[in-house]
């Protein structure tokens, strides 16, 4: 039962990358946490898994035009650095307060997704990625929040595509794959060299997450952008309770 625990953490984990562009270590840790895995196994062991997903899934929005090249370079130019220092910065701020915080904060977000995005917004987004300084900006912003949380960046980087930048929810669910491929190699490395990769749990996962996010960002063409984004709001609201539970009483 162990290793199905782990294999069916793999699809769910998958499924939520090809839909919606996030996942990561944001459900996976818990899911691998209550599968039987602990400590620092259940936060890197996802790790291996996570770029061949988020590649498999990244080529599908590709193929289909669905992938803002310029906004992701901008992305990596501004998270990457940005993400390191906010994992240094964890040692001091870290504490309860601050992951609770997170959730209440995602949930907020998940409201706002479930409201139609005008049309003006959408063009005044459209501007705003003609100026690469300010996706850079933002891109720090989400580097330093996801690094003090040791956290993925899927689930603030696609809210920040649609109601930033006006980016389409599968062009925005597309753009964060990109990046978060582009994001996991450092984290991989760096879990790899401490020896804190179950690689037999890794492989699992594997198994059950690459060809899951193949499947749901091929099955993602069935529905429109708007159906898309309310289910994202959704599942944003959702997280964002079995976040702060997970916190609370389960971890």
């Amino acid at each position: 039962m162990h290793w199905i625990a782990i294999v069916a953490s793999g699809v769910v984990v998958g499924t939520l990358f090809g839909f919606f562009g996030v996942g990561g270590s944001s459900f996976a840790t818990p899911l691998l946490s209550l599968s039987g895995l602990s400590g620092f196994a259940a936060v890197a062991s996802p790790l291996p898994a996570t770029i061949p997903a988020a590649v498999v899934g990244a080529r599908e929005y590709s193929q289909s035009g669905q992938v803002d090249w310029e906004v992701a370079r901008w992305t990596l130019i501004g998270g990457v650095p940005a993400t390191i220092v906010g994992a240094l910065l964890s040692q001091l701020v870290g504490g309860s307060a601050l992951l609770i915080a997170s959730g209440v904060v995602l949930g907020a977000v998940g409201i706002r997704v479930l409201r139609p995005i005008s049309v003006e917004k959408i063009a005044a987004g459209h501007l705003r990625r003609g100026k690469p300084a300010l996706i850079v900006a933002v891109a720090v912003g989400i580097g330093l929040f996801t690094g003090l949380l040791a956290n993925g960046g899927g689930f603030l980087l696609v809210p920040a595509y649609l109601l930033t930048f006006g980016l389409s929810m599968r062009t925005a669910s597309g753009t964060s794959l990109v990046v978060i491929a582009a994001l996991t190699i450092p984290t991989l490395v760096t879990h790899w060299a401490l020896g804190h990769i179950d690689w037999a749990a890794a492989g699992l996962f594997m198994l059950g997450s690459v060809p899951a996010s193949w499947v749901a960002s091929r099955e993602s063409r069935r529905f429109r952008s708007d159906q898309l984004q309310q289910a994202f709001g959704a599942l944003l609201i959702t997280f964002s309770v079995w976040f702060v539970v997970y916190r609370l009483y389960l971890r």
